[in-house]
């Protein structure tokens, strides 16, 4: 199981960072054990000062696909949930200046809180999903899929140009803006619609 994250698919993200929207999908990868289920509390780790939560939707493959056919692409999963790419800032922004890959900053241990997942058969319009995450009780980051970049058929079929997708692969589809750093206390929960499917400490 691999997790394919999508940079910078909301253009007001993309903006308060201060990077270019981009005209292709940015892609980078979380291995699979940045997968962090059931709530289970997230513990800061020592080599970064700054990590940022980034609340997205997430899809889930249902089936194998290579050089999947945009039109044929919402076929290739069936449910989606939440999730959370926890980015080190700070060395994010180090690497960025040198031209390094983002691995350090985004792919470490546990630095994807995933929620329970929902069928896609649930929602009349995947296009007009309300998501949101709440830091502490007050809510930091509001998105809604209408807005995003890349749409989900795309990504897929873009990322299956690179990548062979496989059963149970999951689809970081990209964080509004609102992005900030958690400490250790800080309780995050998120919600798809009014639906909450995360909820968390951070220790």
């Amino acid at each position: 199981m691999k997790i394919i994250a999508i940079g910078r698919n909301y253009a007001e993200h993309a903006k308060e960072l201060n990077n270019p929207v981009p005209t292709v999908p940015v892609i980078f990868l979380k291995p699979d054990t940045a997968i962090l289920k059931d709530n289970k509390p997230f513990y800061h780790p020592e080599f970064s000062n700054d990590i940022h939560h980034e609340i997205e939707l997430v899809l889930k493959i249902s089936k194998e696909g290579k050089h999947i056919s945009e039109k044929f692409a919402s076929n290739y999963f069936d449910e989606v949930g939440l999730g959370v790419d926890f980015t080190a800032r700070d060395i994010q922004q180090k690497h960025k200046e040198k031209g390094l890959p983002w691995e350090l900053a985004k792919a470490f241990d546990n630095s994807a809180p995933v929620s329970q997942f929902i069928s896609k058969a649930n929602f009349t319009n995947l296009y007009d999903l309300n998501f949101r995450l709440d830091v502490n009780g007050h809510t930091v980051q509001k998105g809604n899929t209408s807005n995003l970049l890349f749409s989900f058929e795309y990504i897929i079929s873009f990322v299956s140009r690179y990548f062979t997708l496989k059963k149970g692969d999951l689809i970081f589809t990209g964080t509004p803006q609102g992005v900030g750093k958690i400490t250790s206390g800080d309780r995050l929960a998120g919600y798809l619609e009014d639906q909450k499917l995360l909820d968390f400490e951070i220790r």
